[in-house]
């Protein structure tokens, strides 16, 4: 079922676009992203924003100097996903390498849950810390931090989840989303966060003579993680995250990265000179969370902190291998959860809800995340997807189109029944819920009815918002090669995608699933090589169509040739 779809093309201003770049196409791409001063485009180190607004940032800074200088028992307690696997490593491994004496724990998902819950509170008080720092959670872990607390341990929080209202009674919150935070970037994930609390840390210990100038770690040998982590966590790439991430980029492409992050990459059969926001997105980050998924983040933590590439590589192919299960897993969790989708519109008259939810007493609590993302690509509904977490409890994963807040949605859920779930949290485009089994009905009703409610009446309509189309002058190779490095993409600032309308000239099946295309303009004798995953293409239905397409690079055989990657595919007369 394809759902409604438009294709709008982005507008922008020609002057900016001018005065932005002397070559228009870059121009219009980068003044059709807001962009609207030269300076916006320059991702160097000095433009960095400074860490001193993030609220509580100095106390944070006081407790760890103090932990540090004191020899105090540091232990850091992480998420069980990529962002919180780089900001335990790079915790970690700054901590031991200014002589601290720290360990880490990262909660197994299917017996703790996530955050600083009581449960992972009293595993953590039998290390008989000082000090717990939390990386990437604890921001609404009050019970854990009061009984951690109690035990005479302080408690410093670094986090970037949106804040309950109220905010738990912790020693230190650093958290930019903050009600009271005036830090100028609100999008950074957790190893932003606890990169800057880490820079904060180690000027105090330089400034009180515990470091010197040489034996202090250089920070930027730290980027690496924080890139991988910004990208893997999908946060709005503002001008900040996309300096954090470009020269992470560049230190991996010139091989000044850590040993773990070459072996993900080498597992993967990616050449890391080549590295882009696709690769650490789509590559390297999904084998890091597949630990966490499948079974423990601890290893995808001690790939990160391995110190030399045989150790790292052993790691990575164990990670490697969790992310083949994962996928194995997924395949079989898709075609259940389609089979149940095409159920429920035979259900409602051959049309769908304006809401979906899933779910299967066989299903993999760890994956049901990726399935829910992948049923809403499919069907551009917001979906739920359910697995059993034991004790006549459900544990689901939501993942959300856009302008329909998925988080916000839960709220007036539970404002309406607030019996209905046992807890939830989240943001805008993903978020998971707690209840019991016996309340599932209820909440496919009430989920349902509530985006309705936000839909008023209207069928969700995908859209496709491109940068317009190309002169055949500019479908080149170098232009090619100028996107795909010109600035770090994701979301909300996308790499570029056009329209235009082809003639299918030739399709060719490949693999299960795929084509590979030659595609003309109308008029033109020029044919050009494009591929489309995931679609096998009828090229007799129609003799033009409008196609949505991005301009990449293929190499095969270490030549380099120009190839679209088609996104998006309909008849002109559509």
């Amino acid at each position: 079922m394809q759902p409604p779809h438009r294709i709008r093309r982005r507008r922008y201003d020609e002057k900016t676009a001018a005065m932005l770049h002397q070559q228009s196409l870059i121009g219009r791409i980068l003044a059709g992203r807001g962009i609207t001063e030269a300076a916006e485009v320059e991702l160097g180190l000095e433009a960095l924003l400074q860490p001193y607004d993030l609220a509580d940032f100095e106390p944070a800074v006081e407790h760890l100097c103090r932990a540090v200088q004191q020899h105090q028992r540091i232990l850091i307690v992480g998420d069980y996903d990529a962002d919180g696997a780089t900001s335990t490593a790079l915790a970690c491994h700054l901590l031991r390498r200014i002589g601290a004496s720290v360990d880490y724990l990262v909660p197994n998902r299917f017996e703790y849950g996530y955050g600083l819950s009581p449960a992972i509170v009293q595993v953590a008080l039998e290390r008989q810390p000082d000090l717990i720092l939390t990386v990437d959670n604890g921001i609404a872990s009050h019970r854990g931090i009061e009984q951690a607390r109690a035990a005479g341990v302080t408690v410093v929080v670094t986090d970037h989840h949106l804040p309950p209202e109220q905010v738990p009674e912790a020693d230190a919150i650093v958290n930019p989303n903050r009600i009271d935070c005036s830090f100028a970037s609100k999008n950074i994930c957790g190893v932003g966060v606890i990169f800057y609390v880490m820079v904060g840390l180690c000027r105090a210990l330089q400034r009180c003579g515990y470091l010197s100038a040489d034996r202090s770690p250089r920070m930027a040998d730290y980027l690496d993680l924080v890139a991988l982590g910004t990208v893997a966590d999908v946060v709005p790439l503002d001008r900040n995250n996309r300096i954090f991430i470009e020269q992470g980029l560049r230190r991996i492409r010139a091989g000044v990265t850590r040993p773990g992050i070459l072996a993900l990459f080498n597992v993967a059969s990616r050449n890391h000179r080549n590295a882009t926001t696709t690769d650490m997105g789509f590559v390297v980050a999904p084998r890091l969370n597949a630990a966490g998924r499948l079974d423990d983040m601890r290893i995808g933590v001690e790939c990160l902190l391995a110190e030399d590439m045989a150790t790292a590589l052993a790691l990575a192919k164990q990670l490697d291998e969790f992310n083949r299960k994962r996928r194995q897993i997924e395949s079989g969790m898709r075609v259940d959860g389609e089979r149940q989708l095409e159920q429920i519109v035979a259900a409602h008259s051959g049309a769908l809800p304006a809401a979906l939810t899933v779910f299967d007493a066989q299903w993999h609590e760890g994956v049901i995340g990726i399935l829910a993302g992948r049923l809403k690509e499919q069907y551009h509904r917001p979906v739920f997807a359910f697995a059993r977490a034991g004790e006549g409890e459900l544990k689901g994963s939501g993942r959300s189109i856009a302008g329909i807040h998925i988080r916000d949605v839960l709220m007036a859920m539970v404002a309406e029944q607030p019996d209905l779930l046992k807890k939830f949290g989240g943001h805008a485009m993903a978020a998971g819920v707690s209840l019991q089994e016996k309340n599932l009905s209820r909440f496919t009703r009430a989920f349902n009815q509530c985006v309705q409610t936000l839909l008023q009446g209207k069928t969700p309509q995908r859209e496709w918002l491109t940068d317009g189309a190309l002169q055949a002058s500019e479908m080149t190779l170098n232009n090619a090669i100028t996107m795909k490095y010109l600035q770090p993409w994701g979301q909300s600032f996308p790499a570029p995608l056009f329209d235009d309308v082809f003639e299918i000239t030739d399709v060719q099946p490949v693999g299960n699933a795929h084509s590979r295309l030659r595609l003309c303009q109308p008029g033109s004798r020029r044919s050009l090589p494009a591929v489309a995953f995931n679609r096998r293409i009828n090229a007799e239905i129609a003799p033009q169509w409008r196609v949505v397409y991005r301009l990449d690079v293929n190499t095969y055989r270490e030549t380099e040739s120009l190839q679209l990657v088609v996104e998006h595919l309909t008849p002109t007369g559509e």
